[in-house]
């Protein structure tokens, strides 16, 4: 990055400063003072607003999936495991607001400048081999309903999100090992930022993430989703009217795929970006102000996509607006029920005294 100050901004694949082969470069300043203000002097507020919403929306929707009677399908499964991963986003960003209106003072002390971070990497992470393996999942119900049944239990599905927990930790791992507050006298900060040890290292681990957190999963979710939509043209033609529950639930998983890659390949491609202009191949000050201005909106679209999700839910998921109504009918029976219960014990108290 151009500037110190921008990369210790919770961009997810920044680090502390550009690298030579003798330790850490100053850099000169790109960026029009006025540019930069106006992008930080509203990120606390936006912050704020989508921790909100995002808090209350995710947790409703893992309350509508833990409370309802039926057990959550396969798809389900996966989509509440992403809420969850959402959940924790949301959850670190407040960290953040108050970090930006500190004049980027981290006050929170290196164990939580490495969870904070560690948990944000979790959720980029996660959510979209999340999204990978619900995709499978449609792939495996409507291209191929009969061969690949078995595979399709709640069982394996809570196995697979559990790999996907332990390979978003084991991706944050740098995260936790290299991030920390450090001193840059220049801004008279002590600022959360990733201290990697070399420029080498730190290209290295940009290539690796951007093939694994995103060429790799991206090259799938594609294929599956041109073979479900293949799939479901050709029933339509056929006018296949069994099965209506699995269409309706990749209708919702296709809308949700696409709200996912709207917010997040403009991030991945500016991360791209950022790496040829890391390595050299590509230079000039105006490109790394507009990458860095880039990073710092695109960021924040990607935290977006944490708050959308539960608006999908109920905007495309018809089952899930069921699941939501039948939940809040449970409230109020269960109260009336207790009500008459205490009335019918106190009436049998009062008939044996």
């Amino acid at each position: 990055m151009t500037d110190v100050i921008l990369t210790i901004m919770p961009a997810l694949n920044t680090t502390a400063a550009h690298w030579n082969q003798s330790g850490m470069e100053e850099q000169k300043n790109c960026i029009d003072p006025d540019v930069w203000h106006a992008l930080t002097s509203s990120q606390p507020i936006y912050m704020a607003v989508i921790t909100v919403l995002g808090v209350v929306l995710n947790a409703f929707v893992l309350l509508v999936f833990c409370l309802h009677k039926k057990a959550c399908t396969v798809a389900e499964i996966y989509l509440s495991n992403l809420a969850v991963a959402d959940l924790i986003l949301v959850s670190c960003l407040p960290f953040w607001a108050i970090n930006i209106a500190n004049d980027f003072n981290w006050p929170f002390g290196v164990a939580m400048c490495k969870v904070v971070n560690a948990g944000i990497k979790m959720n980029a992470y996660c959510s979209i081999y999340f999204l990978v393996l619900v995709s499978i999942d449609r792939y495996v119900a409507l291209v191929h309903p009969m061969s690949h049944g078995r595979m399709r239990r709640p069982k394996y599905a809570k196995i697979g999100c559990l790999l996907v927990w332990v390979f978003g930790l084991l991706l944050s791992t740098p995260t936790l090992v290299f991030r920390t507050v450090m001193h840059f006298p220049e801004y008279n900060v002590h600022a959360c930022a990733l201290d990697l040890p070399s420029r080498t290292l730190m290209l290295l681990r940009d290539v690796i993430l951007i093939f694994i957190s995103f060429i790799i999963p991206i090259v799938i979710i594609s294929f599956c989703t041109v073979k479900i939509i293949q799939s479901l043209k050709k029933r339509s033609v056929e006018r296949f009217s069994a099965e209506q529950s699995e269409q309706k639930a990749t209708t919702l998983v296709l809308v949700v795929l696409g709200a996912f890659l709207i917010c997040w390949i403009p991030f991945h491609i500016n991360t791209m970006a950022d790496i040829l202009l890391k390595a050299g191949l590509i230079g000039g000050c105006h490109l790394e102000a507009v990458i860095d201005i880039c990073e710092q909106i695109f960021v924040y679209l990607a935290f977006f996509n944490s708050i959308i999700n539960p608006i999908l839910y109920v905007i495309v998921g018809k089952n899930f607006r069921k699941k939501a109504q039948e939940v809040c009918k449970q409230w109020p029976l269960s109260s009336a029920t207790t009500a008459s219960t205490r009335s019918n014990t106190s009436a049998t108290l009062r008939t044996f005294t």
